[in-house]
């Protein structure tokens, strides 16, 4: 009697996010430009807002923020009355994962997730993401989570302390997408998952910066592109299918718009004093906005105010357009979580999330890099205070302090978002601009595909539909 033969394995991928590749980007990259010669290229639609939370989630779904409910990087938790950015727990995002449906057609199948979004509570075989410690004297020191729990201190002897302070802030360079990199090629070398997520931040940094065309945006991406090529080497020589795709692109600004002070000085939006500083009072305010980039939810308390907050904003410069509920289900963003109205900024604008009218009332938060306080998103956390003389030796201070094992404050950010100069958040206007996906399989993509197809073509590639 013969042994029926073992099932084949699916193909195993990598797909590893590019954040703010553009076509006009890979003209510096040489080696991914070569894996699109040799395999496909598409021009990948985004959602709005086109941030990475919302657009990994549609990714992983194969739905719209409309479904998933991920509607920006952050928003009111209208239950809670609090602005939440950057959680992290995977429950937040509804619908039915890209993993979840692997299985069902291949029980067993394998997934890594390395630095995606959402990572943890996921039903992922391996898991590694961002995750300082929260020391009890308020002391914050760099970490990752990773499951299972022994691959921290894996990694952690063969790569060192995930480098968080290279990850955002000030210090945000090359060296965490360099360590991502790494854990990944170990991770593929010793668990050989069916399916692996590599995160690369890099391109975010130097775009937003200097500006998408600034020639150190242009080395960033050239040196981005060295430091992938490993990684590239080791999954051909695995027989893995590589899919390198991005959520957005960046483009250049030069306008901050600060929504919230208009709300402000129109008498909507109110702010609590404690110890001289001034803090949003999201639960008082008849109206705020959570600035998101180049979209801004704006939360209204009372639907007759709806109006008078429409009229504010409308006036106000660098605002292209506010979406109400019709605007919002005709861009699938029209769920509980989003803002009554949503703000998208003109071409060369994005919002700050400042709300304080005197800069001496500024919360402390404000100079920090702490984007878990911040009720939106700061991207003038890449910065040191070029105003302040002393902001190295602070600097030094507080890194001084921290080696010693005491309390500290960074508190070099400035309080001008001025220098800001790429942003994004809004559909691109073109595809040079705008996101892209990269397969090396020849012929395995059109000309576009939209990020709704992202998960059927996973799983086509794979074998598995």
């Amino acid at each position: 009697m013969s042994t029926p033969a073992a099932e084949p394995r699916p193909t195993p991928l990598l797909v590893l996010d590019v954040v703010g590749l553009t076509p006009r980007l890979l003209d510096h990259m040489p080696h991914l430009k070569r894996l699109a010669g040799a395999g496909s290229r598409a021009a990948l639609g985004t959602v709005l807002p086109a941030v990475t939370c919302a657009a990994q989630s549609t990714f992983l779904t194969g739905t719209h923020p409309s479904e998933h409910g991920i509607v920006g990087n952050g928003w009111y938790f209208r239950e809670l009355g609090d602005v939440l950015l950057w959680r992290q727990h995977n429950g937040l995002v509804a619908g039915d994962k890209l993993w979840d449906a692997a299985r069902r057609a291949h029980p067993g199948y394998t997934v890594a997730n390395i630095c995606w979004w959402y990572a943890m509570g996921a039903d992922t075989d391996l898991t590694v993401t961002p995750r300082p410690v929260y020391y009890a004297d308020g002391r914050k020191e760099p970490d990752c989570y990773t499951r299972p729990p022994e691959l921290h201190d894996e990694l952690t002897e063969l790569l060192g302390t995930f480098p968080l302070f290279h990850f955002w802030g000030p210090g945000a360079d090359l060296v965490s997408s360099r360590w991502i990199i790494d854990a990944t090629r170990h991770i593929l070398r010793t668990r050989h998952p069916d399916l692996a997520l590599c995160y690369l931040p890099h391109l975010d940094y130097d775009l937003q910066r200097f500006g998408p065309d600034d020639p150190r945006s242009l080395r960033a991406a050239t040196d981005l592109d060295t430091a992938v090529a490993p990684l590239l080497d080791d999954a051909r020589a695995e027989g893995r299918t590589v899919v390198v795709l991005s959520e957005y692109g960046i483009t250049r600004v030069d306008r901050p718009v600060d929504i919230n002070r208009a709300l402000r000085r129109a008498g909507l939006l109110e702010v609590h004093t404690q110890d001289g500083m001034e803090y949003l009072d999201p639960m008082a305010s008849r109206a705020f906005a959570v600035a998101d980039h180049q979209i801004a939810h704006v939360y209204v308390r009372r639907p007759e105010d709806v109006d008078a907050v429409r009229a504010v904003l409308a006036e106000l410069p660098g605002v292209e357009r506010l979406l109400d509920d019709e605007g919002k289900k005709a861009h699938h963003l029209d769920h509980p979580r989003a803002g009554e109205l949503v703000a998208v900024a003109e071409p060369d604008a994005w919002f700050t999330y400042y709300y304080w009218l005197d800069d001496s009332r500024a919360p402390d938060f404000a100079q920090l890099v702490e984007i878990h306080r911040k009720p939106g998103y700061d991207p003038v956390e890449l910065f040191m205070d070029p105003l302040d003389p002393y902001v190295k030796v602070k600097a030094a201070g507080a890194l001084a302090r921290k080696r010693l094992g005491m309390r500290y404050r960074m508190a070099v950010v400035p309080l001008d978002p001025s220098p800001i100069r790429g942003s994004h958040g809004r559909l691109p206007a073109s595809d040079d601009d705008g996101p892209l996906l990269i397969c090396s399989t020849p012929r395995a993509v059109g000309d576009r595909l939209a990020a709704t197809d992202v998960k059927s073509l996973l799983l086509q590639l794979a074998g598995l539909s």
